[in-house]
């Protein structure tokens, strides 16, 4: 397992390189968000989402997943959008929110039997030169929290020390959040809210 320190105000373009390469490879990396440090592979790499989800315990199959895109260009690849979502996509990415969309055709075998996915193009220099440099979004899902202990949650050193026997790369990118991204369904007509989190939509 590798720690790699990048820094968010300017990214080391050699570094993301070296990450992209272990992406391709079907390697596993924790990284920063906006929110809170992320678990993430290439999303259209079924073995390294399959390999993520026995990380986390959850069903690929039946489990919520959520890629992050480089911008909002990139999103209708792999989800449907209306106007309306379009609009307040514009109006509050990049930032802390998390989009449950229509799964569409762009999305692998993996993703074929959902009918949605949640979209992320989340504030941070890091995870957005990484899913540019890749040209595919990441499966992402966050680090789990721990209330009692939140620098396990935080600290990236900490991860490494907890996370070493089962991720291959951990990008120190600064001290993360404990606050996730605020959830926002629009599967079903006009959006909603279904969790709020960090991130606030201007009246």
């Amino acid at each position: 397992m590798q720690l790699i320190k990048i820094y968010p105000d300017n990214p080391n373009r050699r570094a993301i390189q070296q990450i992209v390469e272990a992406l391709r490879d079907g390697d596993i990396i924790i990284y920063p968000t906006d929110t809170l440090y992320a678990i993430g592979c290439d999303a259209l790499n079924v073995r390294a989402v399959e390999r993520i989800c026995r990380i986390k315990g959850i069903d690929p199959a039946k489990a919520p997943l959520s890629i992050v895109c480089h911008d909002i260009s990139d999103i209708a690849r792999y989800v449907r959008i209306n106007d309306a979502t379009h609009r307040l996509m514009r109006q509050t990415l990049p930032g802390a929110f998390t989009y449950i969309l229509p799964a569409g055709s762009g999305l692998p075998k993996i993703y074929k039997q959902r009918k949605s996915v949640g979209i992320r193009v989340p504030d941070n220099n890091i995870a957005r030169c990484i899913v540019e440099e890749l040209g595919n979004p990441l499966l992402s899902t966050s680090v789990a929290t721990n209330k009692e202990e939140p620098e396990y949650t935080t600290n990236p050193e900490l991860l490494a020390e907890k996370y070493a026997q089962q991720v291959d790369i951990i990008i120190d990118g600064g001290e993360g959040d404990i606050i996730g991204s605020t959830i926002i369904d629009c599967t079903t007509g006009d959006p909603e809210i279904i969790r709020q989190g960090k991130g606030e939509i201007d009246d």
